[in-house]
């Protein structure tokens, strides 16, 4: 039910199908294409695939070009830093030619301090190999890795598909030899008890939502597995993990907004979890587990979070521990042995406080660039004085540092390599603000290749989230240098909706004032086209999933805005979706866009947004959609509802789609392949701004 000639792009049929809700009755005409196993459904996809192949088949010149610059600028052959636990370094290395890491460790040698800087480690022991694993399969994840306390076992689970539904394996590190237990359908998570006798796992529900926490015994069936944590709250989704002083296995259940915590000792697998807190709707907390108590960061009347405590022998009242700072929001708390670290945010910029076990004094790392991101890296140890730390901006690539908490001196462990040349010295990066309908300031960063601003308007490249809190704080990347050298300059929009100014910043962009995420980037790309950055002509906008469908949005609010707009898994037709409980992830969402079902002013306001809903007969900017067959997140129908819809209502636009058919939300999974699909990206965007 596909209509195409070799010189058009395809034409799905229209199979009217009503929803009435709240009074409203709306005809969906490609609700057709949610049946993922239906023939037609394919048959369109491939269509577009081959349409979209045809249309930038001018580009495999370029795409080719790209690809070969960022393979060129990546060492290919390489390792991370190792991590020490216990007795040995933990690190996972890459090797020319092969699409997967390879997780390996060696044993920590007496007197050595030092982690192992090259990739040939004698005596190296490898754990798994990602390309082994990925063999004969179009697609390769892993869901969990986890070694036990004793370092004698390994945890790990694999997806083949893309769906996010791993099969859980362990494998005896002392012989290499896999256990016959074997567990399909897990979850990510899982922690093991002190001994090595129990391993906690997560599973999820009809919905994709994960609901339980099963303790598996070493050596027996699954079918022996036993329920320790059922979530029956739809909105409710749980985790499992072992603090860092391996003495409690924590079990978390929270919806977007609510808490709640139990633990249970990592010494006595078998006994019932004890309630931190019980949950109150709107309060969230986390623990962690420092010597005699749980530390607990939390949002109990503190609208940008504090620090309390209580005992770990019997959790009840809590003391507070630092108290809330408005404009500071504390997003984590690690503790160490001596050491407790708080990671937070201020102005638009992550930083990191220290505060000496015993002492409620602390002090604040300090770096030396005006735009950065910073936050602790693999740290498993406890009883240590010594934290990683890893660093970036949009012209420092990412930095390994290991920092001394008690004479706060920093080790630079290892900055990654960029092949051929490069020297940050020629590229310079800025921080804009533009101000929303409303008057609220909106920070902007920016990088560009130095001399660039001075010589006028640009080509530009601007990405945007804006939902769940989430922060896109400024930082490095290899693929983006391939922009930035052909005189393009990348912003990125700190839109309402995300966490880059504090908690009240994202309540600021969700339900009934979701509008702001998408007038706040709107308001971005005009400011940058008006303080003489770019113009409309030469810019284009990008996001993914919900920064999807901020795309959508803002292509139906302010298409003159934009020359193209590049839409990744986006989330376009939200209020179909939210209005349908038995989709994956539904319920748990009602708490971040409104729940359309019981509310018609929620409903009204959702279908005012929703790209898919208002699609009008506009010039549109040349888009790129990209969507995932298996993916579980963002369905696939609702990229593929929204291009056909588009070819319908305005067919003069140039759209395209392109939809991965073995992979699920994050696209390739392979380096290789992932450079390729941005190689992909990154020519389309180069032949909206005239530069192919």
């Amino acid at each position: 039910m596909t209509i195409q000639t070799p010189d058009s792009p395809p034409s799905a049929t229209q199979v009217p199908s009503e929803r009435t809700f709240h009074g409203d009755t709306v005809t969906d005409e490609y609700a057709w294409l949610a049946e993922k196993e239906d023939p037609r459904t394919t048959a369109y996809l491939e269509a577009e695939n081959t349409w979209t192949e045809t249309a930038t088949a001018h580009l495999a010149g370029l795409r080719d070009t790209i690809f070969n610059e960022i393979k060129g600028r990546t060492l290919e052959t390489d390792l991370s830093v190792p991590s020490r636990k216990g007795g040995y370094w933990y690190y996972t290395r890459t090797v020319e030619g092969k699409q997967y890491g390879i997780h390996c460790r060696v044993a920590v040698q007496p007197g050595r301090t030092d982690p192992p800087s090259t990739t040939d480690q004698p005596g190296e022991q490898v754990l798994l190999d990602g390309n082994e694993l990925a063999a004969g399969h179009d697609f390769f994840a892993l869901g969990t890795f986890d070694v036990s306390v004793d370092g004698n076992l390994l945890a790990y689970s694999t997806d083949h598909t893309g769906d996010e539904r791993f099969t859980l394996r362990i494998k005896d590190l002392r012989t290499g030899e896999l256990y016959p237990d074997e567990v399909p359908d897990t979850s990510y998570g899982t922690a093991w008890s002190s001994d090595g006798s129990a391993l906690f796992y997560v599973t999820v529900d009809e919905a994709w939502r994960p609901h339980r926490i099963w303790r598996h015994k070493l050596g027996r069936p699954s079918s022996e597995d036993v329920i320790v944590y059922e979530e029956a709250d739809e909105r409710f989704w749980v985790g499992v993990g072992l603090t860092r002083s391996e003495k409690f296995i924590v079990i978390d259940s929270g919806s977007k907004i609510t808490s709640e915590v139990r633990v249970l000792s990592a010494d006595a697998p078998e006994s019932e979890p004890v309630v931190i807190a019980p949950r109150e709707q709107g309060v969230e907390y986390s623990i962690e587990h420092h010597g005699h108590r749980f530390l607990i960061l939390h949002n109990r009347g503190a609208e940008d979070f504090a620090v309390s405590w209580t005992s770990a022998d019997a959790p009840g009242e809590w003391v507070e521990l630092i108290p809330h700072e408005p404009g500071t929001r504390l997003e984590s708390i690690d503790a160490f042995a001596r050491h407790i670290v708080i990671s937070q945010r201020r102005d638009g910029l992550t930083g990191l406080r220290v505060i000496t076990d015993g002492s409620t004094d602390s002090y604040e790392m300090e770096f030396p660039e005006p735009l950065y991101a910073v936050g602790l890296s693999g740290n498993p140890e406890y009883d240590t004085a010594t934290v990683r730390i890893g660093y970036t901006s949009m012209i420092t690539p990412s930095s390994v540092f290991d920092v001394d908490l008690t004479t706060r001196s920093m080790v630079l462990r290892k900055q990654k390599p960029v092949l051929g040349g490069y020297d940050p010295a020629d590229y310079e990066q800025f921080r804009e603000w533009a101000t929303a309908p409303d008057g609220t300031r909106v920070p902007i960063s920016i990088v560009a290749r130095r001399g660039v601003r001075e010589r006028g308007p640009a080509p530009l490249l601007l990405y945007g989230y804006g939902s769940y809190e989430a922060s896109i704080d400024p930082y490095f990347s290899v693929a983006r240098l391939s922009l930035l050298d052909r005189g393009v300059v990348y912003a990125i929009a700190h839109i309402r909706g995300g966490g880059e100014m504090g908690r009240r910043w994202y309540e600021q962009g969700k339900i009934l004032t979701k509008r702001n995420t998408f007038t706040d980037f709107v308001a971005c790309a005009q400011s940058l086209s008006r303080d003489g950055w770019t113009t409309p002509e030469l810019l284009v906008a990008r996001g993914a999933s919900a920064g999807g469908l901020l795309m959508g949005a803002v292509a139906n609010l302010a298409p003159e805005a934009f020359a193209g707009i590049v839409a990744e898994v986006p989330f376009v037709d939200p209020l179909t979706s939210i209005l349908d409980p038995s989709l994956p992830l539904t319920v748990t969402e009602w708490e971040e866009w409104g729940n359309p079902l019981e509310s018609a002013e929620v409903y009204a306001y959702m279908k005012g947004y929703s790209p898919y809903e208002n699609v009008a007969k506009l010039k549109y900017p040349r888009l790129l959609v990209m969507a995932g067959l298996n993916d579980t997140r963002v369905l696939y129908h609702e990229p593929a509802k929204w291009v056909a819809r588009l070819r319908a209502v305005a067919p003069d636009g140039d759209y395209l789609l392109k939809t991965e058919m073995g992979a699920g939300h994050s696209g390739p999974s392979g380096r290789y392949d992932s450079w390729r699909e941005e190689a992909f990206v990154l020519s389309w965007v180069l032949d909206v701004l005239h530069l192919a």
